[in-house]
């Protein structure tokens, strides 16, 4: 026999993501949005001036970037946006959703552009001739400018992600704002190598297929990038449970006074700083409503101070097979 179904809603725990905290995603943003403007302007202004296909991929690849960051910026603000009887877990997700379209825009504009235009100069390759070393220049400072970048979102991540390496944090994370800007400055920094060896072997050789070499490097880049954060954003778009250490803290402080044990358990994220749960647990079978109330008040609060992100937990109590109290003689 079940006895009544008893919830809570979401509690006023200060919340904390277990995979990045929101200041300091924001703080990686701006900073990859700053040097990405700076970027996509200078290397736009070297293909003018040297037709370089790279070039082209490069200041397309950094307006694609700058766009995601501001998607991104977006995506945090809409998600706290008060919940609604239409949405009554809030909005939480949409920074999920946000992350996903800056993969559709990284794989669209990014790669397929720049496969297109490397097909194009490979098949029509054409020799820098004008401004020859000014692609040079303007690759190597946006190698300054990109490495900055990635460092401060190196060293917001080191904040948050313990003992874990970057690709397992990339992996595991479930805010989406540092593993995109992550994911993005570290190709960004592998396409500037890509582009610098296209501009400079056709420099050497005066062979534009060298160049174009370069841009489908780059493309090939932006396309494997792009499908990896498709990939990460899906799983979290579908709904992803706590970290196996979240679910070991909420299992040990679930049982106490007037709480045997856990009969089954559930988490689900409802965003990044937003965890559900739910769970059937054993209560002794001679207990009053009264009784299970206060163990089940009790046991949210030890949730909530175990695991501060656990917002809405719903708790019901039954009785353990074979613990049914003995009838009376």
């Amino acid at each position: 026999m079940t006895t009544p179904q008893a919830t809570s809603s979401a509690g006023q725990a200060a919340p904390s993501d277990g995979g990045g905290g929101h200041s300091g995603s924001r703080t990686a943003i701006l900073a990859a949005l700053a040097a990405n403007l700076g970027i996509a302007a200078t290397k736009f202004l070297a293909y003018l001036l040297t037709g370089s296909s790279a070039m082209l991929a490069e200041s397309i690849h950094s307006l694609a970037d700058s766009g995601n960051q501001v998607l991104l910026l977006v995506g945090g603000k809409r998600s706290r946006r008060s919940a609604t009887p239409e949405h009554p877990f809030g909005f939480g997700r949409e920074r999920y959703v946000y992350g996903f379209v800056v993969a559709v825009v990284l794989f669209s504009v990014g790669g397929l552009f720049a496969l297109y235009e490397a097909y194009e100069k490979f098949h029509d390759p054409e020799p820098i001739t004008s401004w020859r070393w000014v692609p040079v220049v303007v690759l190597v400072a946006a190698l300054v400018m990109e490495s900055l970048s990635l460092r401060t979102a190196v060293r917001e991540a080191d904040e948050v992600r313990g003992a874990q390496s970057l690709p397992r944090f990339i992996r595991t994370a479930r805010a989406p704002e540092l593993p995109v800007v992550l994911l993005e400055d570290s190709a960004a920094l592998v396409g500037l190598v890509l582009a610098l060896g296209g501009v400079g072997l056709t420099l050497l050789t005066g062979d534009g297929r060298w160049d174009a070499a370069g841009t489908g490097g780059i493309g090939l880049l932006l396309t494997a990038v792009a499908v990896v954060l498709a990939v990460e954003m899906k799983s979290l778009l579908v709904g992803e449970g706590a970290t196996p250490a979240q679910v070991r803290a909420i299992e040990a402080a679930l049982p106490g006074e007037g709480v045997r044990s856990i009969i089954h358990l559930r988490t689900l994220h409802l965003g990044p700083e937003e965890l559900l749960v739910g769970a059937k647990i054993a209560v002794p079978g001679a207990s009053t409503a009264e009784e299970v109330a206060h163990a089940i008040d009790a046991a949210e609060r030890r949730v909530r101070e175990a695991v501060p992100i656990a917002r809405v937990i719903y708790l019901e109590p039954d009785l353990r097979k074979g613990s049914h109290p003995a009838p009376p003689t």
